[in-house]
């Protein structure tokens, strides 16, 4: 069981945002209640993993029939958030991380857990069921407008990284880019 559990419930801000250059960044799970305010780290396959999840399980709720749940279908204007991120003091780096729904809040719940050495040795599986052992843990739950507005930005920050080569696929530095086209 959890030692320490940053717990937030309707929280009034949670994003995903960065520190450093392209190619250099952090990426950081940030929410804030009041004045609490916890960060996260996290890879960018997380983040880039983390917002399409959220979509698809918002997309399947829009499937029921009469909408029960008010899904947006796309993000609600006001709550675009294109803000930088808070200060950032790191609570811990993301290992693994689980995404469930509450339908008795309508609310989309996200877990995050410190990394370990067992996930550093099953870094495939970003996503974990029974992480029970843990001793720190990020637990969020935000309702659907705000998880549609989470996971757009999510995405918008995930590809504002550096520009991809269109000849082999990989980052281009702003140093410069050595390129080895793919073989055929």
């Amino acid at each position: 069981m959890p030692s320490r559990v940053h717990e937030f419930n309707w929280p009034d801000r949670a994003v995903v945002g960065t520190v450093g250059l392209p190619g250099e960044r952090t990426f950081y799970l940030q929410v804030r209640s009041g004045a609490q305010v916890v960060s996260v780290a996290l890879e960018k396959q997380q983040s880039a993993l983390l917002a399409e999840k959220i979509d698809e399980i918002l997309d399947q709720l829009l499937t029921v029939e009469g909408n029960p749940f008010s899904v947006p279908t796309s993000t609600p204007p006001e709550l675009v958030d294109n803000d930088q991120l808070d200060a950032v003091q790191e609570e811990f780096r993301t290992g693994t991380m689980s995404l469930g729904w509450d339908p008795t809040t309508a609310q989309v719940i996200i877990e995050a857990y410190p990394l370990t050495d067992l996930d550093a040795d099953d870094s495939d599986d970003l996503f974990h069921e029974d992480s029970a052992d843990e001793t720190e843990k990020l637990l969020l739950r935000m309702p659907v407008g705000t998880a549609r507005a989470f996971a757009k930005r999510t995405r918008e920050v995930v590809a504002a990284g550096r520009p991809m080569c269109p000849l082999c696929g990989h980052p281009i530095d702003p140093d410069g880019h050595i390129c080895t086209p793919p073989e055929d």
